[in-house]
């Protein structure tokens, strides 16, 4: 029977969420819109199955055509990824980083991560986080004055610390990573090169950034952000690790695996070896430029002054208005994205002083620079106009003939 017959009232929520998603514009560089295809995938009775273990080492039967899947999967991961071992049942990206953890520590073992202010993720060791109460971290930031990595303060860092691990890998970082760099450090004191591509994995598939094979040992992945697929997380690494990547994913951390959403991510692999994805990521950089390029015109601080990926981060402290108070603003004309800290920050995490911008999303609508440079035009409208009822409808209004002229989901 239809979920319309049986639950109205989730039915009608997921319609309006539909209906929310058509009719507004996601800057949030953690989000996308995964294919039809994609979608299809998840919902199947794949969810029926129950399949602890592996392909062909199930500890429940009838899984022969999910071990099929599962297989498929991990083939098309290796390949896409330029990767000897693949472990395709993570949950998501903090269950992937959190595999790797305990398949190469102990508990208290010494990790050097980025900070969080300076684009790391919670589970780089944030003091809130899992990361920070099972294992020692010490912390790399960006230069002051360039607000970029600095692999030389890294490496001061690295042989005082002594960590066992290093993570390579950011969430609001907007310029390259050099994961050769980072290897020469690792090697120096004898650590594991964990790197976090969770935000830039379709770039490295395509082309567009340095990739982390050979340099890193272990590489955890989202498969949904720049990927385009479903929400869930991959692990990548050499095959000397194999056994050990795989015994922390289960039992060590999970039970059964999300069959349908490995089927997903079997698609969206496939979907990213076709060389219209290569065109897609390298519109996804032109458009990130060129609204970073536009926020410059504005004289809004654009931190590291550009991007060389997918997102931005732009310090909206001049406004004096408060970054919460920007997002609500911009959610209610139908721009959706996300507060977020600066390097250095003096606000505190609910309200720091900055604002995460990405392109993915707008780029997968069909949206190009022209179209890009005229969203940052609304936004600073909005932004400098707070207050102002007749301005707000205005931005309304025009957020609402972008989402109708670059639709999504026609089908849906």
């Amino acid at each position: 029977m239809k979920l319309k017959k049986i639950d109205p009232k989730i039915y009608n929520l997921i319609k309006k969420e539909i209906q929310h998603q058509k009719k507004g514009l996601s800057l949030i560089p953690s989000e996308n819109y995964s294919s039809l295809a994609v979608i299809s995938a998840m919902g199947t009775p794949l969810s029926n199955k129950y399949s602890e273990g592996y392909p062909y080492k199930r500890y429940y039967g009838g899984n022969e055509l999910i071990d099929q899947i599962e297989e498929l999967a991990i083939t098309r991961a290796k390949k896409l990824f330029k990767a000897e071992h693949a472990n395709v049942q993570p949950h998501s990206g903090s269950q992937a980083n959190a595999a790797a953890y305990l398949a190469l520590l102990n508990y208290k073992d010494r990790v050097l991560g980025i900070d969080l202010s300076a684009g790391g993720h919670l589970t780089h060791g944030s003091p809130v986080n899992f990361s920070s109460k099972f294992y020692n971290f010490a912390y790399y930031g960006v230069d002051p004055r360039t607000e970029k990595i600095d692999l030389k303060e890294i490496e001061k860092i690295a042989l005082k610390f002594k960590p066992k691990m290093i993570i390579a890998g950011t969430t609001s970082y907007s310029r390259k990573i050099d994961f050769k760099g980072f290897k020469k450090i690792a090697d120096k004191v004898g650590a594991y090169l964990v790197s976090d591509i969770a935000h830039i994995a379709g770039l490295i598939v395509a082309g567009l950034h340095p990739h982390p094979f050979p340099w890193s040992d272990v590489v955890t992945a989202t498969t949904h952000k720049t990927l385009r697929g479903p929400r869930g997380g991959l692990i990548l690494s050499k095959k000397s690790l194999a056994e050990k990547i795989d015994r922390a994913v289960f039992p060590g951390m999970q039970g059964g695996p999300l069959d349908h959403v490995i089927a997903a991510k079997a698609v969206c692999f496939l979907e990213a070896m076709h060389p219209e994805f290569k065109k897609y990521q390298k519109q996804v950089i032109l458009n990130a430029k060129a609204m970073a390029a536009r926020f410059h015109d504005h004289k809004i601080r654009v931190i590291s002054k550009g991007t060389d990926n997918h997102l931005m981060v732009i310090d909206v402290s001049c406004f004096n208005i408060g970054s919460k108070k920007i997002q609500e603003e911009l959610d209610s004309v139908g721009i959706y994205v996300n507060r977020n800290a600066i390097p250095f920050d003096k606000n505190p995490p609910y309200n720091p002083s900055g604002i995460r911008l990405g392109s993915p999303a707008i780029t997968s609508r069909g949206l190009k620079e022209k179209e890009c440079i005229g969203l940052v035009d609304l936004i600073m409208k909005l932004t400098l106009n707070i207050g102002n009822k007749k301005i707000k409808k205005e931005v309304f209004n025009e957020v609402k003939k972008i989402s109708e002229k670059f639709p999504i989901y026609k089908d849906i």
